[in-house]
């Protein structure tokens, strides 16, 4: 269940992303700090709210260290529009690719998809009453035809399809056959894909153009289909699009998030090269966003003013001073996160709601095998993780899935003949199925 940012507070958000994040304690504060300054500058008067404007965030750190999941927490936890992105998908205005305001029409469009469904939803009682009546009349029609129904009166039909005693019942429901929609949104021209992606729909829409008179057939469907044909179809009815539009543009505008992830990979030192010229150019494209501008989408303009940005980075072989200055200036809170150690591979693996070894042991469940990790087993687990990882290529956290499917491959495998059985993972187990790999570094270089 999503909750909205005025009931939550600093500690609870930091509490919730404990379920799932292990460490990082400075990073989750420095969210939690800035999620709630977005419903505290709804409580200031209006002249002060224009002038508090977010404070943006950079995330530091190596890859698998969190920086991701953290962004898809906060999008899972919060009612509020929120879209992760890429900083390598965009590309300087004028060369072939996507531009940077495309990721405004994103988190619009994504805004209004929140408000249509929350409408859906808050009509759903409603829309329940009125699908079950419509059921309800046309299996009225099948009175006469069916002694099944005789002496059947039209509100106990209505009180049993809502109870699902028609579910299996098949009746007769008028179809719309709508011909493709193109939507020409003139605005996304410049963006190659967005005018690539038009062209496709264009093509798919002459090759399969409906015939005249074929808009509209009769179709046999159960019940339990034609209540969620006809709830979609009173749902759309019902919908005020002027409404959603208006709610879900001043949301994105009061407490939308774009988290930039990469951003790392456009940051570099002056070079007369022309990659480095691209990558300056798409920093420069998206400074106007970050520090404040309009942007016009299919649904109305839409002011970047108050919207806050979380980028992330490994920043390896750059660092967050390659950015051009004016850029970092609309960055100003900027957080590293530490490389994880064995102790914090052995909690991943174990105290996370997500934690790994759950989930193999509930993929194991499915073909009614016991899996049993010993304490021991798990801690040699973390240490070949950090091991690898120090001897290796660091990538965090995402070590320990490619450990355990090396691990579990024979057990995996060998599952539905192992039915009805516990298998015990041990220390010994775990040294024998991937010492010699790890000892080996030019083989664990590919397995591992």
């Amino acid at each position: 269940m999503k909750e909205d940012l005025d009931k939550i507070t600093p500690k609870e958000i930091v509490s919730e992303l404990d379920k799932y994040i292990i460490g990082q304690d400075k990073a989750k504060k420095v969210i939690a700090v800035a999620l709630r300054n977005r419903h505290r500058r709804k409580l200031l008067s209006e002249e002060m709210r224009e002038e508090v404007s977010p404070k943006n965030i950079i995330l530091i750190g190596s890859t698998g260290v969190g920086k991701t999941e953290i962004a898809r927490r906060i999008s899972k936890l919060f009612n509020a529009p929120f879209i992760k992105v890429e900083a390598t998908k965009y590309t300087e205005v004028g060369y072939v690719g996507r531009d940077v305001e495309s990721m405004v029409r994103d988190l619009v469009s994504h805004a209004i998809n929140m408000v249509r469904q929350e409408e859906t939803v808050k009509n759903g009682d409603n829309l329940d009453l009125i699908v079950n009546r419509k059921i309800a009349d046309i299996i009225m029609k099948d009175r006469d035809k069916d002694p099944y129904f005789s002496g059947a009166s039209s509100d106990s039909i209505v009180e049993d399809v809502k109870k699902g005693v028609y579910d299996e019942y098949r009746i007769e429901l008028e179809m719309e056959n709508k011909p493709p929609q193109i939507e020409f949104d003139l605005i996304n021209l410049g963006d190659m894909s967005e005018l690539s992606s038009m062209l496709d729909n264009m093509k798919n829409m002459v090759g399969n153009k409906p015939k005249q008179g074929s808009q509209k057939t009769i179709s046999k469907v159960s019940v339990r289909e034609a209540k969620k044909i006809l709830k979609d179809r009173e749902a759309e009815n019902a919908i005020d699009e002027n409404k959603v539009r208006e709610i879900a543009l001043e949301r994105v505008q009061s407490s939308g998030i774009i988290f930039i992830d990469e951003i790392d990979k456009i940051a570099g030192k002056n070079s007369s090269s022309q990659v480095d010229v691209s990558r300056e150019g798409v920093q420069r494209d998206i400074l106007p966003i970050v520090e404040g501008t309009k942007v016009n989408t299919k649904f109305g303009v839409v002011d970047t003013t108050h919207i806050l940005f979380i980028a992330a980075g490994a920043f390896h072989v750059s660092k967050p001073s390659d950015l051009i200055p004016e850029l970092q200036g609309r960055f100003p809170l900027r957080v590293e996160l530490e490389s994880l150690t064995a102790n914090d591979f052995y909690r991943i693996l174990t105290e996370p709601e997500n934690a790994l070894i759950k989930q193999y042991k509930a993929l194991m469940k499915t073909e009614n095998v016991e899996l049993d990790f010993h304490d021991d087993a798990i801690r040699e687990i973390s240490e070949i993780a950090q091991e690898v990882n120090s001897s290796l290529e660091n990538i965090g956290a995402r070590r320990l899935h490619t450990i355990l499917e090396n691990l579990l491959e024979d057990i995996s495998f060998n599952a539905p003949d192992l039915s009805g059985q516990k298998v015990e993972i041990t220390r010994d187990y775990v040294k024998e199925k991937l010492r010699d790999t790890v000892r080996n570094q030019d083989l664990s270089g590919y397995i591992l």
